[in-house]
């Protein structure tokens, strides 16, 4: 459908963060990336995905998973996989969200 423009991440205290994507028709889902203690590690792990995705196609949510999952040097792990939790929920939010479904 649409390209992702932008993922974006807020950590609000006091343990949550919580990962934005907006594809480039303005569509935006949301996703949670919480690892409690592990917050920075999160938004670094984050910062490298957001060159990496963005311009990818949104709608194409199990590629990106396998694509972040299979290319990574070190596979699995709270804050890789939480991270990469954020990212597939946000996608799964803004396709739902794009089809008018709960």
């Amino acid at each position: 459908m649409a390209p992702i423009a932008k993922i974006e991440y807020f950590r609000v205290p006091p343990r949550w963060l919580f990962v934005k994507i907006t594809d480039s028709l303005g569509n935006v889902g949301w996703g949670e990336a919480t690892l409690e203690g592990h917050t920075q590690s999160i938004e670094g792990t984050l910062d490298a995905y957001t060159t990496r995705f963005t311009g990818f196609e949104a709608d194409n949510i199990e590629a990106l998973w396998q694509d972040a999952y299979r290319k990574s040097f070190y596979r699995g792990g709270p804050v890789f996989m939480s991270a990469l939790a954020g990212l597939d929920i946000a996608l799964w939010d803004l396709k739902a969200r794009k089809l008018g479904v709960p």
